[in-house]
């Protein structure tokens, strides 16, 4: 901890009693108002006890706090005397507020650290509230915009799109980066949308050539690579942010190669940078751009920031280090039941029957927690250990580890549940040491061989024609193409994939016609076109590997896009 923040967390202490007592008499005199509306006095009391936090965080300046307390009092001051039921959103929204209030206050003192960023989704309800502009995720990243230089650097060995096509080209892109939208807005297929939007924004930028909106189509390119690579969430204000990418786009579509004289808005630009920073990628392309910024990753990354944000709204700090002492002592007990168990020694009936209740507690306790998948995980060995209670027969040793791994999980759940909260993390470490874990749950083992071989074969088509252009058109390079499709045309006809299947003969017609029959040089159209289209197929393979909802729109661009060079499926 640096010293200013250790003066800052010491100078804190001191008056954190002050803090705590005046929150409790915020929170009274609104809930006096809420009963009362009438009573001026009990709401300007709750809007002077919130002014008086104000003063007391600039002094130890807390800057969350500050801001904090700056909007709450602009809304309370918003609520009027006797407010109707109309006004109910404001008032909520102010409880709210000094309840998160209270959590950051706790948060601050087991962590040392002001994370005003932390406060944004709770500010902006408070903004909201009032119809007050939002503040955007990068409201606390600073960063000097003054600094030009090419995002394009990592992409130099790209080669520009004629401009013959360029209404052609610029349609099937912005489709593109509306499926990937699409999927965004949905929270579906999130790791093939990101792939979708890459791909739309390499073809945007060999479209816009040396122009100045090359530069957003790179740096979104390079975003979305990195969100897909650290699996960022899609949050509200990011798919605002994408609509708003969505806008130049259109107008490559309806502009023309005009719209690419266009540079895209510096707030654009300040959070596309501050996803970068925010998504702890350190690949190459990320790095290149921080760099040219002076910036670095930031340590509170957004794995992290969702995380500590979760801890805010639910149970505190202090409540969570209780349940999570709680949990040990119970496990500590079954720990040592179990391994009487273990070790053959014949337990008697009531002990076996203190191990089933245990069982009983801890499931009970994580549902009612809503951790859900743990509950399931303890829930079953109830019923597995009810079974041998009834019948009297000894668990197997196999049996025996399956429990194991309930204990096991539960253990690891309790002891990072202080800082990570009653999360999903905390709830997924349900499947993490599970052995009961099936790769076939959701795809038999055959459906899974034949998705991948599938795949394959795409790949091997895609390398078979690039192989084809860099060779000057020598088609010896395709003439293990229509092999290959026809074969994966056949699986996905067995897996009643029949529209994929569909789509991928007429790729192979495409490609036997244009390609392999034809005596003339195939044109940039074509080419382009057919990358798109074996592009697509393969994202949409992707997906159907991860039992994804929602893929049509990739299989309706694929047949667009064939049938734009007279392929119609």
């Amino acid at each position: 901890m640096s010293q200013s923040l250790a003066v800052n967390a010491a100078s804190f202490e001191l008056v954190h009693g002050e803090v705590e007592a005046t929150i409790r008499q915020a929170e009274h005199s609104l809930e006096q108002f809420q009963e009362n509306r009438e009573s001026s006095e009990d709401l300007q009391n709750c809007v002077d006890f919130i002014n008086q936090l104000r003063g007391i965080f600039v002094l130890v300046q807390l800057q969350g706090g500050v801001m904090l307390c700056q909007e709450a009092v602009s809304l309370a001051n918003e609520v009027p005397v006797g407010a109707t039921d109309d006004k109910n959103t404001l008032l909520t929204t102010l409880n709210n507020s000094l309840f998160v209030l209270r959590r950051y206050i706790e948060y601050f003192r087991n962590i040392g650290q002001d994370h005003p960023e932390l406060l944004l989704p709770i500010i902006n309800e408070l903004r909201t509230a009032r119809n007050v502009k939002e503040f955007p995720d990068s409201h606390f990243f600073e960063l000097d915009l003054s600094r030009r230089f090419d995002c394009c650097v990592p992409f130099k060995t790209q080669h520009f799109l004629p401009g013959d096509d360029f209404d052609h080209h610029a349609r099937r892109y912005r489709q593109m980066y509306q499926i990937a939208l699409l999927g965004f807005i949905r929270e579906k297929n999130l790791i093939v949308s990101f792939k979708v939007l890459a791909r739309s924004m390499e073809g945007f930028s060999r479209l816009s050539g040396q122009t100045p909106l090359r530069q957003l189509w790179c740096l979104v390119h390079i975003v979305a690579e990195a969100m897909r690579e650290t699996g960022m969430v899609m949050t509200n204000p990011r798919k605002k942010l994408f609509m708003k990418i969505e806008r130049y786009t259109k107008e490559m579509v309806y502009l023309g190669r005009v719209a690419t004289s266009k540079t895209a808005p510096d707030s654009i630009i300040r959070e596309l940078v501050f996803l970068l920073a925010l998504s702890g990628s350190r690949t190459e392309k990320t790095l290149f751009i921080l760099n040219g910024y002076g910036k670095e990753s930031l340590e509170f990354n957004d794995r992290r920031m969702i995380r500590h944000r979760k801890l805010l709204l639910g149970p505190g700090v202090d409540a969570l280090q209780a349940l999570s002492n709680a949990f040990q002592e119970e496990l500590a007990q079954l720990k040592d039941k179990l391994d009487i168990i273990e070790r053959g020694i014949d337990p008697d009936v009531s002990e076996f029957s203190n191990v089933v209740n245990i069982f009983k507690r801890l499931a009970g306790t994580l549902s009612m927690l809503e951790l859900n998948q743990l509950a399931d995980l303890v829930g079953t060995q109830v019923v597995l250990l009810n079974k041998w209670s009834e019948s009297g027969a000894t668990p197997t040793e196999e049996q025996l580890l399956g429990i194991a791994d309930a204990v096991i999980a539960v253990e690891q759940a309790s002891k990072i549940m202080v800082e990570a909260g009653l999360s999903k993390e905390v709830d997924d470490l349900a499947g993490a040491g599970s052995r009961a874990s099936d790769d076939n749950l959701f795809l038999s083992e055959a459906t899974k061989v034949v998705i991948e071989e599938t795949h394959a074969g795409i790949a091997l088509t895609k390398r078979a024609i690039t192989a084809y252009i860099e060779s000057n058109y020598d088609k010896a390079n395709l003439s293990n193409v229509a092999e290959t499709l026809n074969t994966i045309s056949g699986s996905m006809k067995m897996i009643s994939e029949e529209r994929l299947a569909a789509s991928i003969d007429k790729s192979s017609e495409a490609i036997h016609s244009e390609l392999t029959e034809s005596e003339r040089k195939p044109d940039e159209k074509t080419l382009e076109t057919l990358a798109d289209v074996l592009t697509s197929l393969e994202y949409y393979i992707d997906s159907l590997s991860r039992k994804e909802s929602h893929r049509g729109e990739l299989l309706k661009l694929t047949e667009e896009s064939l049938k734009s060079i007279n392929y119609a499926v």
